[in-house]
């Protein structure tokens, strides 16, 4: 699978939570958002520059695009997450995790790199199957 299949399934199935995903429409999933969402705060950036801050404070950056695309990615991205979840036999509830700093982002990490199960599992057959 390369780039433009993982985004093109992950952005048709855009609220679909239910099945399985595969390890590379995932890491496909990731780095195309991740690029896309820095081609964007550089975007943001020489358009609307910098915001003053308050009083003595920091100047403040201005996202208009690249937080338009992080709400429109975000169901596709919770989704995706959660079929991925599923590929391996865990619930996608287990995406909560990713709200406790730093342990919890790093057994996400560890679990979406993991192999697929091979069999059939609660979830359904393996993708491509």
């Amino acid at each position: 699978m390369n780039m433009k299949e993982a985004v093109t399934s992950v952005y048709s199935k855009y609220a679909t939570f239910s099945g399985r995903s595969r390890r590379s429409e995932f890491w496909w999933f990731v780095l195309f958002y991740l690029i896309v969402s820095a081609i964007l705060q550089i975007i943001d950036r020489a358009v609307f520059g910098t915001a003053t801050g308050p009083v003595g404070g920091p100047p403040q950056q201005v996202s208009i695009f690249a937080a338009i695309f992080s709400l429109v990615s975000l169901l596709p991205n919770l989704a995706v997450g959660a079929r991925r979840l599923h590929d391996i036999g865990k619930s996608g509830w287990w995406l909560l995790l990713g709200l406790i700093p730093i342990i919890g982002t790093i057994i996400l990490i560890v679990w979406f790199a993991k192999d697929s199960d091979a069999e059939t599992n609660a979830y359904g057959p393996p993708p491509g199957a």
